[in-house]
C-alpha cells in the first residue's frame, strides 16, 4: 500500500470522527512542507487541525507534489500538527490570522534519527516474512547475492533449490511455477533466461507452497513469485550497480524512477556478460555386449545479455491508475565445447578414441508488454478492480557445428550441423475483483485466458561426400498450441484470532500439437476443478498455526512434448513425448510459527499425492542412451520443514533451513515395474556477523542428501558461499565481495543401474568470485543496501 493511499485513508477517518466545530468564520490555512536538510518538498505529508480542548481532529489535508497544502476550518480554538514518516512531527500553536487566512510559510521537518535507526535494525534482522499463504524472502538483505543472477539468488531461498543445470525445485519437486510480479514472464521459460535478471533488480521473492484458487493452477509443488523493484518515492531516484567476477562475469545495472503528481516513470537497465563453464564426465556401459563408452571434457555457455524494463503509472485520479510497461531482453550465446570419447570392447581394450568439438551460436530476442488498469473504490481501501493484458514473445535463432576427429583406432571422423528457428508467443488476459464486506469478510473473483502459440523448426545435416545432406529422420517442424481459460472465486473471514479462506478455480484446457512433416497430431481437451482451503489461528502473540489444501496441475511443456533429438552428445540424447498427459497433485500442509524473544521459528508438515507422474526414462542400445519423459503411476510424499532465525547477540544472526521428505512410488512402464521407496533431505545454515567499520560478513552452508529417482541414484552435495559487505558514502554506497562454492564441491553425480545398461554422469561448475559496487542517488538507495532511509 502506497504512503499516499495511507494518508488519504487516515484523513478519511479524521473527517469521519471530527470533533465539534467552532466559530462560524471560515479560515484558510496554507503553507509548504520541506526537508530541513535538503530543502526538498515533502509530498503526501499529513496536515491535521485539532481541537485544543478535545485533542480530536477537526480537519486535515496532505501536501501536493511541491509540498504545498491548503485547507479550511471554522474552528476558533485549535492547533496544527504536521507529520511525515521518518521525520519528527511539528506542532504549531502560535500563528497569525490575517483576512481569515493563516499563512504558515515554509515548515521544515527534521529527520527522526531514532526512528530511522529502528528501521535499519528491523530490516537487517527480518530476512524472511511469514504470511497466511506464503513466505517472503527479502533479497536486499542477503549480502552474498552480489553479482548473482536470479537463478543463483533462488538457490539461497528457504525450501528452494536450483541444480547445476538450472532446474528449479521447491521442497524437492521440480513442478513449480515461476512468476515475475505475480504474472508469467518471458524470462521464466526454458533456457536459463532468468540469468538476465540480476540480484540488484530484485526486491523480494515470495514462496507459495500451497496457492489459493486465485492463482493459476499450474505448478504441482507451488509458486515462486519474483518481485522486481519499482521505486515510488517523490522526485528523481535511482541506483547504479557495477559487478565483476571470475570466471568471466561482468554486469552494469541502472534503476531510475521519476514520480510526479500524475505520473510515475520507472526503468531498469542491465547489460553484461557471463561465462558458465561446466566440467563433465559420462560413462555408458552396455551389459549385453560388455562395452564401455567414456567421454570427458569442458562445455561453456558464454552469454552477452541486455535487459531493459520501461514503464509508467498514470494516475487519472486518486481512484484510477493505468500502467503501461515493457520489457526487452536480448541474449547472444556462444557455446563451445570439447569432449574426448573412448570406446572399449568386452576385453576392456581401446577400440577407438576421438574428439568431438562444438561451435554453437544463438541470438535470443525476448519481448514483454503489458497494459494494466486498476480501479479503487471509495468505500474500502481494498475494494478494487484490476484488469491486465499481457503479451510475450521469445525467439531463438541457433546454429551448431559438430566435428568428430579420430585420435586413434576405428575411424570416427564425422561432421554434423544443426539449425533451429524457434518462436513462442503468449497472450494473457486477466480480470480480478476484490470486495471487502467488512474488516473481517472478503470476496475475490476473477477470470484469466492464456493463449500460447509455439513453433520449432529444427534441421540436422550430415556432411556426406563434400556436401551437407539433411537427415530426414531428425528434421521436422513441431507446432504447439495451448489455450487455458480459468475462472475463480474465494471467500475469506479474518478475525482477531482465527481466519479462514476457501476457494474454487475452474480451468478449461485445449492443447494441440502437430509434427508438420509427418502430419502427426495430438489433441487434448479437458476441464478441471481446483479447490483450495486455508486457515489460521493465533494461539497467542508468540504462537500461530496455519493449515492449507490446494489441488494443482503440471501441463507438459514444449520440451516435454517435442520429439526431436538433441544431438549435442550423440551418445546421451534427450527427446520429448507428444503423448504426455498432465500430472495432478493434491497438496496438504500444517505450519506452526513461533516468535519467542530473539528467536523466530517455523515448523511444518506436508503431504503431496501426485497422479500420472512425469518421469524421464532412459533406454540404451549400443552405448547410446536415450532419455524420454513418460507418465508413470503415482507418487506419495510426506515431509517436514523447519526454518528458524536466532540473534543471540547484536552482532550475530543465525538462520537455519531444514527439509526432509519420504516418498513412495507406484508405477510401471512397458512391463517394467518402478515401485520403490526413498527419502531425501536438504539443509542450509547461514551466519551473519556485524563487524566494526560498518562491515557485514555472511557465510552460508548448503547440504543436499543422496536420493533415488525412478532409475538412478543422485549423490549428496555440500558447498559453502561467503559474502562481505562494506557501507561507504554515508550508506549510499556499498562494496561487496562474494565467493560462491568456496571449495568447488558443488558436484552433480548420477548413477543409473538397469538390467541391460549402466550409466554414470558427473557435472561441476567450479568456484565463482564476484566483486560489486552499488550507489543510490536522489532519494534512492544503493541496490544492495536494505537498511537505508525510506521516506514513503
Amino acid at each position: 500500500m502506497s504512503f499516499k493511499t495511507v494518508s488519504i485513508y487516515i484523513l478519511f477517518v479524521f473527517v469521519l470522527f471530527q470533533g465539534l466545530k467552532g466559530a462560524s468564520q471560515n479560515i484558510e490555512i496554507k503553507g509548504v512542507v520541506v526537508d530541513e536538510v535538503s530543502k526538498q518538498p515533502l509530498s503526501y505529508a499529513t496536515i491535521v487541525v485539532a481541537s485544543l480542548d478535545t485533542k480530536q481532529a477537526i480537519a486535515g489535508a496532505i501536501t501536493t507534489e511541491d509540498g504545498s497544502f491548503s485547507l479550511n476550518t471554522k474552528a476558533s480554538k485549535f492547533y496544527i500538527e504536521v507529520s511525515f514518516i521518518g521525520f519528527l512531527s511539528k506542532t504549531i500553536e502560535q500563528f497569525n490570522l490575517k483576512n481569515n487566512t493563516i499563512n504558515l510559510g515554509t515548515i521544515e521537518l527534521q529527520e527522526d534519527a531514532s526512528q530511522l535507526d529502528e528501521v535499519v535494525v528491523k530490516a537487517e534482522t527480518s530476512r524472511t516474512e511469514f504470511k497466511l499463504d506464503r513466505r517472503v524472502f527479502n533479497v536486499g538483505k542477503d549480502i552474498s547475492s552480489t553479482g548473482m543472477s536470479a537463478l543463483e539468488v533462488l538457490n539461497n531461498v528457504p525450501s528452494v533449490s536450483v541444480n547445476i543445470e538450472g532446474i528449479i525445485s521447491l521442497r524437492g519437486s521440480s513442478g513449480v511455477q515461476i512468476l515475475i510480479n505475480g504474472k508469467p514472464s518471458i524470462l521464466t521459460g526454458e533456457g536459463g533466461a532468468l540469468g538476465s535478471i540480476t540480484a540488484d533488480m530484485i526486491e523480494s521473492i515470495e514462496v507459495i507452497t500451497n496457492p489459493s484458487a486465485k492463482y493459476d493452477a499450474e505448478g504441482t509443488s507451488g509458486i515462486i513469485n519474483i518481485i522486481i523493484k519499482k521505486e515510488e518515492r517523490k522526485g528523481l531516484n535511482g541506483s547504479l550497480s557495477l559487478n565483476s567476477g571470475v570466471p568471466d562475469n561482468h554486469s552494469i545495472g541502472l534503476s531510475l524512477n521519476r514520480r510526479s503528481e500524475k505520473f510515475n516513470l520507472f526503468t531498469q537497465l542491465g547489460i553484461g556478460r557471463r561465462s558458465n563453464p561446466n566440467e563433465g564426465e559420462n560413462i555408458n556401459t552396455d551389459l549385453i555386449n560388455n562395452t564401455d563408452l567414456m567421454n570427458s571434457g569442458n562445455e561453456y555457455r558464454n552469454e552477452k545479455f541486455y535487459n531493459i524494463i520501461l514503464g509508467t503509472d498514470y494516475y487519472i485520479d486518486p481512484n484510477n491508475v493505468v500502467t503501461l510497461s515493457g520489457n526487452f531482453a536480448y541474449e547472444v550465446e556462444d557455446q563451445p565445447s570439447n569432449n574426448l570419447f573412448k570406446l572399449f570392447d568386452e576385453n576392456n581394450s581401446l577400440v577407438s578414441q576421438w574428439e568431438r568439438t562444438e561451435v554453437t551460436e544463438a541470438t535470443n530476442p525476448k519481448w514483454q508488454y503489458e497494459l494494466q488498469y486498476k480501479r479503487d473504490f471509495d468505500d474500502h481501501e481494498d475494494h478494487d478492480l484490476l484488469f491486465s493484458a499481457l503479451g510475450q514473445s521469445f525467439a531463438k535463432d541457433q546454429s551448431s557445428l559438430f566435428n568428430d576427429v579420430t585420435v586413434s583406432g576405428e575411424n570416427r571422423d564425422a561432421v554434423q550441423r544443426t539449425r533451429a528457428d524457434f518462436s513462442d508467443y503468449t497472450y494473457t488476459f486477466k480480470l480480478d475483483y476484490t470486495k471487502p464486506f467488512s474488516e473481517q469478510w472478503r470476496l475475490e473473483t476473477g477470470a484469466q485466458y492464456v493463449i500460447n502459440d509455439v513453433s520449432n523448426d529444427y534441421e540436422v545435416e550430415n556432411f556426406v561426400d563434400g556436401n551437407f545432406v539433411t537427415d530426414e529422420g531428425l528434421t521436422n517442424i513441431f507446432n504447439y498450441n495451448q489455450n487455458v481459460f480459468g475462472i475463480y472465486a474465494t471467500g475469506s473471514f479474518e478475525g482477531a484470532k482465527w481466519g479462514l479462506k476457501t476457494g474454487l478455480r475452474v480451468e478449461q484446457t485445449d492443447l494441440k500439437t502437430l509434427l508438420a512433416n509427418t502430419n502427426e497430431a495430438n489433441n487434448q481437451n479437458y476441464l478441471n476443478l481446483f479447490p483450495s482451503v486455508h486457515t489460521s489461528y493465533k494461539v497467542s502473540d508468540m504462537v500461530s498455526l496455519q493449515a492449507g489444501y490446494s489441488k494443482r496441475i503440471y501441463r507438459p511443456r514444449l520440451w516435454d512434448l517435442n520429439p526431436f533429438f538433441n544431438i549435442r552428445n550423440s551418445f546421451s540424447i534427450r527427446q520429448g513425448n507428444p503423448n504426455l498427459m498432465p500430472e495432478f497433485t493434491d497438496s496438504y500442509e500444517l505450519t506452526s510459527i513461533f516468535d519467542i524473544g530473539k528467536t523466530s521459528l517455523n515448523f511444518g508438515v506436508y503431504h503431496r499425492y501426485t497422479t500420472d507422474v512425469i518421469e524421464r526414462i532412459t533406454t540404451s542400445k549400443d552405448n547410446v542412451n536415450i532419455t524420454r519423459p513418460e507418465n508413470i503411476g503415482a507418487n506419495s510424499t510426506y515431509g517436514i520443514e523447519f526454518n528458524t532465525k536466532y540473534s543471540p547477540i547484536n552482532w550475530l544472526t543465525l538462520n537455519a533451513d531444514f527439509n526432509y521428505n519420504t516418498f513412495k512410488r507406484d508405477g510401471s512402464f512397458e512391463a517394467q515395474v518402478f515401485d520403490f521407496k526413498g527419502n531425501q533431505w536438504t539443509s542450509k545454515l547461514m551466519g551473519k556477523f556485524k563487524l566494526p567499520a560498518d562491515i557485514d560478513f555472511e557465510a552460508t552452508g548448503n547440504y543436499q542428501s543422496k536420493y533415488k529417482t525412478v532409475q538412478s541414484v543422485v549423490s549428496d552435495m555440500l558447498f559453502l558461499d561467503l559474502g562481505l559487505r562494506k557501507k561507504i558514502l554515508k550508506g549510499r554506497g556499498v562494496l561487496n565481495v562474494g565467493v560462491r562454492d568456496v571449495f568447488a564441491s558443488r558436484i552433480d553425480e548420477r548413477f543409473t543401474t538397469q538390467n541391460t545398461f549402466l550409466a554414470y554422469s558427473k557435472n561441476a561448475r567450479g568456484r565463482f568470485v564476484t566483486f560489486g559496487f552499488s550507489y543510490g542517488f536522489g532519494k534512492g538507495e544503493a541496490m544492495e543496501y536494505s537498511g537505508g532511509r525510506r521516506h514513503y
